[in-house]
């Protein structure tokens, strides 16, 4: 209703505008893509590549933009089609009727209310020829790259790359295609394709020459850069330096670029450009257990301690916050770590560690001091290795003790998934050995433990993940009360059996109840993606904690299952699992875990 005061002026206008809209608001136009034949794995290709059909999801509706899309779209979308091989395609664009390619890329257009894309890609190409050579001994070449495959420009990009890469892993780090022959028969639909590769000298590194303001001093950028002058060019040296310079944590940005010209003696020099990170760095977390209560941990870390790169960390952490359970648990740990001492690949670290437990079968009060270091043998193998003294104060059902032990721990972690925080694929294995030699009188044995993770994504971008993981631990040489309590097994929570309550399960003797000798536990999840950050999971676990070193009849089983989501962030996951008891003692109802990150 329009108000009978208003001037007669406005009223009009409000109706203007209630029925065309606000001036300088267009309707969005429409946009169609097809493709004859219909392909759908191809038409999702072209829709990707089709910047008018971004324009359209975008709700652009400037008339000069959409026709610059439309003029643009000719290229990229014959490119699609090369790239999936077919190389004699029709690309037709029609705005509002007129070809795209007709129109004058100054002209004004007053509106556009439609564009039409119609694709006739025409046959699939196949390699017919495919020659590459010179190649260096030892070059894998792609499996596509053979007559009657698919003759997708990516196939002949990845061959290429392939022969030239394999003359750069030999020293001939100037190696390049130096001629190509590609010749489209298109009434047999082939593709005949002839490289030349020419690999050039062996080269040898020169100089590191470093720029950028850095607070790190020089001489100890490049021992952890560790690129020896005068060794032979090796691709694999200049990208693990590059890694151990980010991993230092003291960069924020690292750049290593290989000069365009050789110089004396076939050396080539390396341009390292390097800009500070912020000195010091903080963080947090939290982790949520219906019957734990509430974790809270955080950290503080200045990267470049003494100004040779050194990590001067302090993290601390309180659990059972507003919990079920006896009491809070408290943790603080202090500690350094020196990047590339011994050499490039070997870090140094030394921590402090002060512990109070209030677990739910023992109370401790505990100390460890470790030095030790670190080796990276490569971007998935890492090794660490140290010497450790370690003290418990423990009151539990076998009564007050306190333990001293001198330690030697050694862990391998081989590490292959694709995403640390979020993987779909690939596995990780991690070992440790913990031998330990009592002092004052105390028992002298060893603890294992192994920790093995699986996944594999199925479907359209890894739609459904299935992960699965193996826990298996075992202490020997000595018995229940002659070891620490924080050094036996527990299961039940949320990194063993989540439906169980936290350490629920352990070894049970008349009224006395301990934490056992052995333990197995193993876990399978079904991740299953609803939309771009949201998942479903469903999962099952299963853990077994006994008397004895090894798995037999000491013990006792429980399992439990429930479901998830994840909420996908730029930190990683935010997790929530629902899970209930299955079987097994200790059934404890309906247990509610919020963290961050997947559960494993």
């Amino acid at each position: 209703m329009i108000d009978r005061h208003l001037p007669t002026w406005i009223a009009i206008t409000l109706v203007l505008l209630v029925f065309t809209g606000y001036p300088g608001s267009v309707r969005a136009f429409d946009a169609n893509l097809g493709l004859t034949p219909a392909k759908k794995e191809l038409k999702r290709a072209l829709a990707a590549a089709s910047l008018v059909l971004a324009a359209k999801r975008d709700k652009v509706t400037n008339p000069q933009d959409i026709l610059a899309a439309a003029q643009a779209d000719y290229g990229r979308l014959v490119g699609a089609l090369y790239e999936q091989g077919y190389y004699g395609p029709v690309v037709s664009i029609r705005i509002d009727g007129r070809e795209a390619a007709n129109i004058p890329p100054l002209t004004t257009l007053p509106r556009v209310s439609r564009v039409d894309i119609n694709v006739s890609p025409g046959p699939a190409f196949r390699l017919g020829r495919t020659e590459i050579k010179p190649l260096a001994r030892g070059t894998l070449l792609p499996d596509t790259f053979r007559p009657g495959e698919i003759a997708k420009t990516s196939v002949i990009r990845d061959a290429a790359l392939a022969g030239v890469d394999g003359w750069r892993a030999d020293g001939h780090a100037k190696a390049q295609v130096d001629q190509q022959d590609i010749i489209a028969d298109h009434q047999k639909a082939r593709l005949d394709v002839r490289l030349h590769l020419a690999p050039g000298p062996i080269v040898r590194f020169g100089t590191l020459n470093i720029t950028g303001d850095k607070a790190v001093r020089e001489k100890r950028i490049r021992e952890i850069a560790g690129i020896p002058p005068g060794a032979v060019f090796d691709p694999v040296v200049m990208e693990r330096a590059a890694t151990r310079l980010r991993q230092s944590g003291a960069f924020s940005s690292v750049t290593l670029r290989e000069a365009d010209t050789l110089g004396p003696d076939q050396t080539m020099d390396v341009d390292l450009a390097l800009v500070d990170a912020k000195p010091h760095r903080f963080g947090f977390g939290a982790e949520l257990q219906s019957e734990e209560g509430v974790t809270l941990s955080g950290f503080w870390m200045n990267r470049n301690l003494l100004g040779g790169a050194e990590r001067f960390r302090i993290d601390g952490e309180v659990s059972g916050l507003a919990g079920q359970t006896d009491g809070l648990d408290y943790k603080l740990r202090i500690g350094i770590t020196r990047p590339s001492t011994i050499n490039a690949d070997t870090d140094f670290f030394m921590f402090t560690e002060l512990e109070h437990l209030n677990e739910p079968l023992y109370r401790s009060n505990q100390g460890k001091v470790e030095l030790g270091f670190s080796r990276y043998f490569s971007k998935t193998l890492t090794a660490d290795a140290g010497v450790a003294y370690l003290y418990s104060d423990v009151r539990d059902d076998l009564g007050s003790r306190q333990f001293s032990h001198l330690a030697l721990p050694l862990a391998v972690t081989w590490d292959r998934r694709d995403d640390l925080l979020n993987p779909t694929r690939g596995t990780y294995l991690r070992t440790e050995v913990l031998p330990y030699f009592g002092l004052s009188n105390d028992s002298s044995g060893g603890r294992g433990y192994l920790d093995a993770r699986a996944y594999r994504g199925v479907g359209a971008n890894n739609g459904v993940v299935f992960a699965g993981r193996l826990q298996f631990g075992s202490i020997v040489g000595t018995t229940i009360a002659q070891t620490p309590p924080d050094l036996l097994f527990f299961s039940g929570g949320s990194g063993t059996v989540r439906g169980h309550s936290y350490q629920s399960l352990g070894v049970t003797s008349g009224t006395i109840e301990t934490g056992g000798l052995s333990f197995l536990g193993m876990s399978g999840e079904a991740r299953v993606g609803v939309s771009e950050k949201i998942a479903a999971v469903a999962f099952y676990d299963v853990g077994y904690v006994g008397a004895n070193s090894w798995i037999d009849n000491s013990g006792d089983w429980h399992s439990g299952a429930g479901l998830g989501i994840r909420y996908q962030t730029g930190i990683g996951p935010i997790r929530m699992d629902v899970a209930t008891p299955i079987t097994g003692p200790g059934n404890s109802g309906i247990q509610v875990y919020i963290g961050i990150g997947q559960a494993f």
